[in-house]
């Protein structure tokens, strides 16, 4: 995992995130929200890639969620 603070479009970014570690979620859940609000602030909207990513991660977590219960 990189030790980035937010995580660019450009940036390499897991296929499967099912396989990724809590913690290394939790990490990436951090610097994909770093970077949606620095593109939401310099660029006025974020880019395409940033905001699927966002989205995905959400999707990860709420499947987490449903397997602890």
């Amino acid at each position: 995992m990189t030790e980035k603070l937010h995580l660019s479009p450009e940036d390499d970014f897991p296929e499967d995130l099912s396989k990724v570690p809590d913690k290394d979620l939790q990490v990436l859940d951090s610097q994909v929200e770093r970077q949606l609000d620095y593109e939401y602030v310099v660029e006025g909207e974020p880019n395409p890639e940033t905001e699927f990513r966002y989205y995905d991660l959400d999707e990860e977590f709420e499947e987490r969620d449903k397997r602890d219960t």
